[in-house]
This record gives C-alpha cells, structure tokens and sequence, in this order.
C-alpha cells in the first residue's frame, strides 16, 4: 500500500533559529521575519501584502502543546523605494507567538492548500529533533533554511506519519479504499479494540514476529492505523450528514461532546492496539508473561516477567529472573511513571513508538536505570550517538529468552 509522501501535504518548509528581534516583540517592537530569495522560489512567492491563512503551533514542554488559527501577511518593506527588496513575513500576537522566544526553532510551511504553518519548538526539545528529521532540515546561521518538497522524496514511513499527527497533519493512505472489504461488517460502528487487533494481524498473514519482531510490531500498528482511519471517515462522515439537531435547535454540547470521543478514542486506542500486538509478539516467542499484574501500591506494568507468583515470591532485592517492560504509544514525561512500577525490579525497560527523543530525555533515563526500547524502524529518527544506546525489541526478546533458558 502506498504511504504518500511530504509533498502531499507540503509545498516547502523555512527553518530557523528565533533572534529576539524575530520572536520578542516587547523588546524589538516587530512581529515579522525576514524570508529568503529561495524561500519565496520555493513557496512563498512574492506577492506583495499577500494574506495568508495560518495555523499557529507551540510545541513546548514534555506536557505543553498548543495550536492557535489566525494568519499572517507577507509583504515588501521596501517596495516603491530606490534599494533592493526586503521581504518580511508580519504575524499577529497570539497564544503562541506570546510563548516563543530567542533560541526556539520556526518551522515555516505552506500547505497545499496555501495555509502557512507557524510551529515553534524549544531549542534541544524532543519536537524540535523529530521535526529536523521529518523535514531533513536544520537551522544554519542568522537567516532561514528552506527546501521545497517533491515526488522524489521518500514515501513516509511510520516515524513520519507519528510526527504529522502529533502536529495535527490529517492523512489517509492514498489507496485506503482498498481496506473497505475489510471493514465492511463493522457499518458505523467501532469494534473493541482487541478485536480490530486480532483483525489487523489475520489480514496481512504473510507478516511473521517469528520472522522480525521489531517489522511485525510496525506492520500490524500500521495496519490497523490505517484500517481505523478508514472506519473513522466511514463513522464521522455519518454522524455529520445526521446533523447535530435538539428539540431546541443546533445540539452544540452534542456536537462538542461527539467530537471530544473522536478525539480521546484516537488516544487511547493507539496504546492499547500496542499492548495487543506486543503481547501477540510474546506469544510467538512462547516467552512466559502476565499483562496487567497487580505489584506494590496497586500498580499495573504493563508486562511482568516470568510470572507474579515469581515476582510475589522474590525477596525485596529482586530475583535476575524477573522482567518488567512498560508500553506507551508516546513518551513524552510519562516515561517517570515506570520506575515506580514493580519495586522489586531495579531495572526497568520502556517499550515505546515514539520517535526523536531528545537526548537530553534517553540520558534522564539512563541515568534512571530505565533502558529504551524503540522498534527497529524507528531508530533512524535517533542521531547515532543515541542509537548505540536504544535496544530493539528483538534485544529485549533476547534478554528475556535468555533468562527463561
């Protein structure tokens, strides 16, 4: 199945780094950057005082993340005057151009439906690294970096697609139609998720753990990715056409509450299908574990190896039998919330999809007695220095396969 690439959604992105001139308007008394010759040959073009619509995004902190709609003009501050051209993108105050300062990373993109995206990113954050390897662009010097996207580039791979829907990049697979056989019975309705689990590994049978792990891992997720988004258009597009109508005219709270449990059901279900096909990986290895076992303080690991009657019976410094392995579809700042997990296990291991992690966090965890597990596949987002240090999932199999010996 075809995956689509950049240039489906972009035209051309401009990276740089934030002067105080550029993001502080208190001190420099302007809300404008410059553009480049090529950035304008790229995307921008030079239309004088072209309004364009924008969607304004901070990605700060672990938890932080917001998006604002508005626009931005660009213009010639020069034009009608004796010297050359100097072109300047003006942006209105908002949420996030309040919180951007000196030393962030701009991210400036036009769709192609002609909407600029403002994305700002922390200097050294996880986001910012994520979004230099999804756009193969860094900042260099005073002035922006540019590139245009094309048909050349490379179709997007699972990382790709995880980052374009952390910024909020909709997409579907260009032959997506080709799943409806598959989801057909299902109508309008969305099935538990272990079922849609089961579902996804049953229709693509050529798909092995015993053959890969860390691929069948990725290839299942995937699959049922794209088998949800499918269902959801089918679902949503339903829900829209009935109207959202009340006794008392435009159901608003019905239209906001219907919304929200789009929302939350994409969130929650992406941790859980995790859970299935993982614990679909462990069953191909025959590896002896309990998912969801009750340690200290009523916490839940996600997997506990061998087993709890092991883990309970363990004096408190541990047994080098015993495993645990924690699964989050993001890691963002939840990755502290393993270590409390399973008392009895010094080391702890998080299995999670998320790719670029700031090396600043991996060295948190290290530090942590908390070892990184990442999917093969994903390991390209991770500069070398990091990569050396992350497990696969097959590693871990090895590790625990050993132990059970």
């Amino acid at each position: 199945m075809k995956r689509g690439q950049l240039s489906d959604y972009f035209e051309g992105i401009g990276v740089k780094r934030l002067s105080a001139v550029d993001a502080e308007p208190k001190t420099s008394n302007q809300h404008e950057v410059g553009t480049t010759v090529k950035m304008r040959n790229d995307f921008l073009g030079e239309n004088h005082q072209e309004k364009f619509p924008a969607i304004y995004i901070w990605l700060g902190g672990d938890q932080e993340g917001f998006t604002e709609e508005s626009w931005a003009t660009h213009y010639d501050a020069r034009i009608k005057k004796p010297r050359a051209a100097e072109w300047r993108l003006y942006y209105p105050s908002n949420a996030v151009t309040e919180a951007m300062k000196a030393g962030d990373t701009l991210f400036l993109a036009k769709d192609q439906s002609g909407v600029l995206w403002f994305i700002v990113a922390p200097e050294g954050s996880t986001s910012e690294q994520q979004l230099f390897w999804l756009f193969d662009l860094r900042p260099e010097g005073k002035s922006f970096v540019s590139r245009e996207f094309s048909d050349a580039d490379p179709e997007l791979d699972f990382a790709a697609r995880f980052i374009l829907d952390e910024i909020g990049v909709e997409f579907e697979e260009p032959d997506a139609d080709k799943l409806d056989s598959i989801i057909e019975k299902f109508g309008t309705t969305f099935p538990k998720t272990a079922e849609f689990s089961d579902l996804a590994r049953l229709t693509i049978p050529e798909v092995r753990a015993e053959d890969d792990p860390d691929a069948a891992l990725i290839a299942w997720l995937d699959h049922e990715e794209a088998l949800f988004r499918r269902l959801e258009r089918r679902v949503v597009s339903s829900r829209i056409e009935a109207g959202f109508m009340n006794d008392y005219g435009t159901d608003v709270d019905g239209f906001i509450s219907f919304s929200l449990s789009v929302q939350n059901r994409r969130k929650s279900r992406m941790g859980h299908s995790l859970e299935n096909h993982l614990a679909a990986v462990l069953r191909a290895y025959d590896i002896q574990h309990v998912r969801g076992a009750v340690t200290e303080h009523n916490h839940k690991p996600d997997f506990l190896f061998p087993d709890l009657e092991t883990y309970r019976s363990a004096p408190a410094g541990g047994d080098p039998q015993l495993t645990m392995l924690g699964a989050k579809s993001t890691c963002k700042d939840r990755w502290r919330q393993v270590l409390a997990e399973a008392e009895k296990i010094r080391r702890k291991h998080l299995l999670t999809l998320e790719p670029g992690i700031s090396q600043s966090q991996t060295n948190q965890m290290e530090a942590s007695s908390l070892q990184l597990v990442i999917p093969s596949p994903v390991h390209g987002s991770y500069p070398e220095v990091q990569r050396d240090w992350l497990w696969s999932l097959a590693d871990f199999i090895d590790e625990v396969l050993t132990k059970q010996a």
